[in-house]
């Protein structure tokens, strides 16, 4: 399967570069200041496409996952690809970046039918916070997701996946890893991410990406990482999806740590 799938990103990719004329992104600083006007100018109540399908639960599934939204520039060019190929992710959201602009492309999300999950408020090291400190954190979240989509989250993923058990006492969500391609690094190219990504597509596996401001190369990454795993078999389900397909209980006591779900 994944010599298979390596051999279609090289066609994707001839592809997708024949048809921009130029493969090379612009600096991302200047284009994440370009981008975000654009963006923030065409955040509307407009309707929204649901992804609405079936699930086989016979076949492959996968679940897309996004960390450090939202905001009205790179969540919003996520969500235009989900929408592109039909298919539906989880986004784990950092509780400071939601203000009145960006809970627009919260609630555009949830009505797409992608879930929406915990990723603290701040993002920092909760491995060394107060229980106290934790609540606060995941409630601040919490809190706020259930103000734009009338439902709590239901996993948490933690901040530089750095855990420790105050956080498992503290914490009433199951725990989200995920498999990375370190699209969080710049130097990191579109090609890499998606090979790294594709490299790791397993069934029941959980792909870690980051939708956070200007990270424009994993949405270029994108349009390699889908079209393979689609034309594989895989479907694409939330991170709730993935549990129930498995037979795995939703448990705010369990302590495990997932990337896969078997």
């Amino acid at each position: 399967m994944k010599r298979s799938i390596l051999a279609l990103i090289m066609t994707i990719s001839m592809t997708i570069s024949a048809g921009c004329g130029n493969s090379e992104l612009p600096d991302e600083t200047t284009q994440t200041t370009e981008t975000t006007t654009a963006a923030e100018t065409t955040v509307t109540e407009s309707a929204v496409k649901k992804l609405d399908y079936e699930v086989d639960p016979s076949k492959p599934v996968i679940a897309l996952t996004f960390d450090d939204g939202p905001n009205t520039s790179t969540t919003k060019m996520v969500l235009d690809k989900l929408e592109k190929y039909g298919v539906r992710a989880s986004f784990f959201l950092i509780g400071n970046n939601i203000n009145d602009e960006s809970a627009k492309i919260v609630k555009r999300a949830y009505d797409m039918g992608c879930e929406i999950n915990n990723h603290s408020k701040t993002h920092g090291y909760m491995n060394s916070m107060t229980a106290e400190e934790i609540k606060s954190e995941v409630d601040f979240v919490s809190d706020k997701v259930m103000e734009i989509t009338g439902e709590p989250t239901k996993f948490f993923r933690p901040p530089y996946i750095a855990v420790n058990e105050t956080m498992y006492e503290n914490i009433d969500m199951p725990f989200i890893a995920g498999f990375g391609c370190n699209d969080w690094d710049a130097k990191v190219t579109a090609d890499e991410r998606a090979k790294k990504t594709l490299e790791q597509a397993a069934d029941g596996a959980i792909i870690l990406l980051h939708d956070a401001q200007g990270n424009l190369q994993t949405v270029t990454a994108l349009d390699k990482i889908i079209p393979p795993l689609l034309e594989e078999g895989y479907q694409f389900v939330t991170v709730s999806e993935l549990f129930e397909i498995k037979g795995k209980e939703i448990n705010g006591s369990d302590t495990n740590l997932y990337s896969i779900v078997e």
